[in-house]
């Protein structure tokens, strides 16, 4: 039994033994832990990553950061590839982009042409290549004004049914998946596709964030060449549409999600958003496991060379110097008080509107606060009201810029998390790995990878007296230099790497790409 500092709801230090710590990284499947050994050259698999974004060539979030972190992580014990759709922002990367064969049409859904994309570091990346479909400008998801584009069901069923052909061979004689990783609903009909068809390819469907589902009128069936059989309450139908997130999970292998606790939480009605029931089900038969994201090596204080001055672990001089250029940044005074950072999407479930419920209280006790995202309209203007009722105290930035980001969490003594869900949460992961304590809801990934009182503060309800009691905890520890440093140098060292995830991720795939061996025939294809 190991003993470590810890803090009281006053603030007051002792010494608290943990005999159980939360497990970062769930094992779905209970079988002994798989080496590198473990996973020879007969064992290796062809894994297709399939999703809407990946960091480094177009994000928006959480999902752009696992589908570039996690097939490099696993590129040790698999070949991973990711198919995605052709961007602007992919075509005109800088990266070559060649042309390796066509896929014909489907439905209302029109022909299409694969590119081939080798980074630097050896990712391989297959572009769906379809100008009438993604070469505009706005993100991924919506235009410049923040609408929707009205034929997002034609765009990522396009993704879909491309991943599909892929795992079909149609590309063959090049490589081709022998098992298919499809990311959220806008990937989510390639496992449909898949089934529909009677493919044998395994595939695997991971949910990020339950809460978007890719809802389409039932009147687009056709328009996407879905059969009739489809639309039942064991297919993709909810409440009278058709999800693209429910068809992932209804026609994939197995099912999973982003930490071991949103995988629970998903399962009843306060966290399902009406699709509780049939993840219950999901989960008795033992086809819904909780997978913990991480983050990558690139998270270093001490290599990262986006900030203003490197640091490590008990070198806080580091620390304070990004501090100060933060609040030049974002015009606050001069203080030697704590900097609390807010960086994320600005959306509803993110308890915007707890922190500023809270701000008062924070600059009050000589805190300060600062904010970086875009998201809803109605939540960035909040914010920016926020800061004209705070001057000095508060700043706000409209946008993203990873470099301030990353200043923002080096610089912060802590990060402000006050989500109403989360299914797993990265930005935690970062502060901590940058000495910023977490103040955060005990939910989902949240509460897998922060220790109450020890890398971080938890609090149960989205209440602002629950919030508020947190805080206050925070800022005690604040005003005790030896015991935030604990904290901070705790939270440093807290193994938030994708090593963590791959094991069982790898034990998934190799379940899977057993039983698909056994029945299927050896075939030749690509091997660089």
């Amino acid at each position: 039994m190991m003993g470590v500092a810890a803090i009281s709801p006053r603030g007051e230090r002792f010494e608290l033994a943990v005999s159980e710590r939360v497990t970062l990284t769930a094992d779905p499947l209970s079988q002994p832990p798989v080496s590198h050994t473990d996973i020879g050259a007969a064992i290796r698999g062809k894994i297709l990553f399939v999703t809407s974004e990946l960091a480094g060539l177009v994000k928006t979030g959480g999902l752009g950061d696992v589908s570039a972190a996690l097939p490099r992580a696993l590129h040790a014990l698999h070949d991973v590839r990711v198919l995605m759709p052709g961007y602007p922002q992919v075509l005109n990367s800088g990266n070559p982009v060649h042309v390796i064969g066509e896929l014909g049409g489907h439905a209302a859904l029109p022909p299409c042409k694969i590119g081939r994309m080798d980074m630097k570091d050896g990712l391989v990346i297959y572009v769906v290549i379809c100008p009438e479909l993604y070469e505009r400008e706005g993100t991924p998801y919506v235009d410049d004004n923040g609408r929707d584009w009205p034929d997002n069901h034609i765009r990522f069923a396009r993704l879909g049914l491309a991943a599909a052909d892929f795992a079909a061979g149609a590309l063959t004689p090049l490589w081709h998946p022998e098992l298919v990783h499809a990311h959220d609903w806008p990937a989510g009909l390639a496992p449909a596709y898949m089934r529909w068809r009677g493919q044998a390819t395994p595939s695997v469907f991971t949910i990020h964030n339950l809460a978007y589902q890719g809802m389409v009128s039932r009147a687009s069936r056709r328009e996407l060449g879905i059969p009739e059989h489809a639309l039942g309450l064991d297919g993709m139908e909810f409440h009278g549409k058709l999800s693209l997130l429910k068809a992932g999970m209804a026609y994939a292998n197995h099912i999973t999600t982003v930490s071991a606790t949103y995988a629970r939480e998903i399962t009843t009605p306060g966290f399902g958003c009406g699709l509780d029931g049939f993840l219950h089900s999901k989960a008795e038969q033992g086809l819904l496991s909780g997978i913990a994201n991480g983050i990558d090596a690139s998270w270093d204080p001490e290599t990262d060379d986006h900030l203003i001055c490197r640091f490590g672990a008990n070198d806080w001089a580091g620390k304070a110097m990004n501090a100060e250029y933060v609040r030049r940044l974002f015009d606050l005074r001069p203080s030697t008080g704590p900097l609390f950072a807010v960086v994320s999407r600005l959306v509803f479930q993110k308890g915007l509107d707890l922190t500023i419920g809270v701000a008062a209280h924070i600059v009050s006790q000589g805190g300060q606060i600062v904010v970086i995202g875009r998201g809803e309209p109605e939540e960035e203007q909040a914010v920016r009201e926020l800061a004209l009722g705070f001057p000095g105290q508060v700043g706000v930035r409209i946008g993203f810029n990873e470099t301030d980001a990353r200043r923002m969490f080096a610089g912060s003594d802590f990060l402000l998390m006050p989500s109403r869900y989360e299914p797993c949460g990265l930005s935690q992961m970062y502060a901590q790995r940058f000495g910023s304590l977490p103040v955060a809801r005990k939910t989902g990934g949240l509460a897998d990878t922060i220790e109450d009182g020890v890398s971080g503060f938890l609090f149960d309800e989205p209440t602002l007296e629950s919030y508020t009691a947190a805080l206050t905890r925070a800022i005690n520890v604040f005003a005790n230099p030896e015991l935030l440093n604990a904290m901070r140098c705790r939270a440093m060292r807290a193994p938030f790497n994708w090593h963590q995830a791959i094991k069982p991720y790898s034990r998934l795939y190799l379940r899977l790409l057993k039983t698909s061996r056994s029945m299927a025939p050896t075939l030749d294809g690509e091997t660089s």
